[in-house]
């Protein structure tokens, strides 16, 4: 696959040359990272300068440093002088960054609804248009309905292989990190979608993968990795086993309810990355909303008065 330095600029999509990663790898490459994942759900919460998320976070300086720089570059903050006697920078979200904001909506919720444990962590959104606490909705744009994900169907477009949507390795991950809870961190979302492999895998079995040695040859991922991934999301109840009706000792592996459930962050994330990423062939994935018939475009609606939600109508507040 060809390589090429990319220039991304804020306020307005990169355009991605003939036979690059894709917008898929692009996203996961970028949000399928543990620390730039809580960098950005601390700026959506107001953070901008380098103390606060130090003070946040349990991270070191040089891997904070790190993230900060390519996010910037990658147009998702801009690093603005404030103070010019000592030289002192913030790192604001631009129009391209707080556009995640439905992404962070749809983790909260998930976390929300399916991780109890973490629940007295999760910030308190509240809807000002209606005034209410709310939880958001996966609908379509075009008609407005509800959507799972058995009423979508689509798959590859035109820039779309499983070569192409491989996420692009952008940062050094840990493996088999965690995390302490009280620093209001995320273990499960972070099992899903804070390790580069991870996303794919799940991305995959939304795909339709189900087996294991498809998801080694479709994503080119190494089999330890593979055997490792699929044993951690049974253990969490996202996927379960079940033997293969050609042969027991080749088992499938499903999306649980509780999986499923995660396809507003996976559809929020992929309306996201071809937004802002586009391909000279065209999408990397294409979804019909097979109800009302039309191109899937994810929009987020508010339960208690369902409305769409927009950016400036949200007030996500810290805990009682």
């Amino acid at each position: 696959m060809e390589t090429h330095v990319l220039v991304h600029p804020p306020d307005r999509p990169t355009q991605l040359p003939p036979g690059h990663v894709n917008a898929v790898g692009l996203t996961l490459g970028l949000i399928g990272d543990e620390w730039s994942l809580l960098i950005l759900r601390y700026a959506i919460r107001g953070a901008r300068r380098y103390g606060e998320w130090r003070a946040a976070l349990p991270i070191s300086h040089a891997v904070l440093t790190r993230r900060l720089a390519q996010l910037t570059e990658m147009g998702v903050f801009e690093r603005v002088e404030y103070q010019s006697r000592a030289k002192r920078f913030e790192y604001r979200l631009t129009k391209r960054g707080r556009d995640l904001w439905p992404v962070l909506l749809a983790i909260w919720a998930w976390e929300a609804a399916w991780v109890p444990e973490h629940v007295e962590s999760l910030p308190v959104m509240v809807h000002r248009r209606c005034g209410q606490e709310f939880l958001p909705i996966l609908t379509c744009a075009a008609c407005a309905e509800p959507v799972r994900p058995r009423d979508i169907a689509g798959g590859f477009g035109p820039s779309g292989t499983w070569e192409r949507s491989a996420p692009a390795a952008t940062t050094r991950r840990r493996s088999g990190s965690t995390f302490d809870s009280g620093a209001g961190m995320f273990p499960q979302t972070m099992a899903l979608i804070g390790n580069r492999w991870s996303a794919a895998i799940l991305g995959g079995a939304f795909q339709g993968l189900h087996r294991f040695r498809d998801f080694e040859q479709r994503l080119g991922a190494p089999p330890t990795i593979v055997a490792e991934r699929l044993r951690a999301f049974c253990e969490l109840g996202v996927f379960a086993q079940t033997p293969s009706p050609e042969r027991p000792d080749w088992p499938s592996y499903h999306l649980t309810e509780k999986g499923r459930a995660f396809f507003p962050v996976i559809m929020t994330l992929i309306d996201w990355g071809q937004r802002w990423f586009r391909a000279a062939e065209g999408p990397a994935l294409v979804y019909i909303h097979q109800a009302c018939g039309r191109a899937f475009q994810a929009q987020l609606v508010c339960d208690a008065c369902k409305a769409p939600l927009r950016g400036n109508e949200v007030a996500v507040e810290p805990p009682a």
